[in-house]
């Protein structure tokens, strides 16, 4: 089923200095799906984001939101609900849960429905919590308020399978509540329990992309020849 594009890029080619990363990608996120980016460690999945997010300067090429040019910085774009979650996790760990939730947003009762798991810990200090509860904070920030697009690199990464796959699910809510999401991940089978669609990334472009339900029959493919090793 054809969704709304929220955000998409076409000719893409971005880089750090005179170090180009991508080249030439064409990538799109609609409305109401969760898109994988899939790719090894290098490939170039979070110069992607960072580029979509207006964090990494655009060489050549567009990025739209809703069919007009998008060339502000992030902070403008977040004004257009774009949330952007990095590797490093977006708390301050010297405040309380409920103090991060506060700065993001004025009532917690939204975050809190996103994750429940949190309302016993409100008191804590986020540097006591573990890598888990982190995450689920940073997500649940993201989540919440007027968000309409998610950006999120390696939510997964150093964390058990159960809490992954609890972060996932919150994820998959959202989009389908009509929030656009673009997931960069180097597991492939957790990102295709929620992804709609995927983008395989190697050395900076595009060489593989299309339904989950068609690439899920691919998955052992795909392992061996993009993401073993690096990009």
């Amino acid at each position: 089923m054809d969704t709304v594009a929220l955000v998409e890029c076409s000719g893409l080619s971005a880089g750090y200095g005179q170090l180009p990363v991508l080249s030439d990608v064409d990538l799109r996120i609609g409305a109401g799906e969760v898109v994988a980016l899939i790719g090894a460690n290098g490939a170039g999945k979070s110069t992607t984001l960072l580029a979509l997010a207006g964090e990494v300067p655009v060489t050549s090429g567009e990025v739209r939101f809703e069919g007009a040019a998008w060339t502000g910085p992030l902070h403008q774009r977040a004004r257009q609900g774009l949330r952007l979650i990095t590797e490093d996790r977006s708390v301050f760990m010297s405040l309380s849960v409920a103090d991060n939730l506060r700065l993001a947003h004025k009532s917690l009762d939204e975050p809190l429905e996103i994750f429940p798991e949190l309302r016993p810990l409100l008191r804590r200090k986020v540097g006591l919590l573990s890598g888990g509860e982190q995450q689920m904070l940073t997500l649940a920030r993201a989540l919440a308020g007027r968000t309409r697009v998610l950006l999120a690199d390696e939510l997964s990464l150093g964390l058990a399978p159960i809490i992954v796959q609890r972060l996932l699910r919150a994820v998959r809510t959202a989009a389908d509540r009509g929030m656009g999401v673009l997931l960069v991940e180097q597991q492939i089978r957790n990102a295709f329990t929620v992804a709609d669609r995927a983008y395989v990334l190697r050395r900076g472009r595009v060489v593989l992309e299309g339904p989950t339900s068609d690439l899920r029959e691919r998955i052992d493919e795909i392992e061996a020849s993009y993401l073993a090793g690096q990009g």
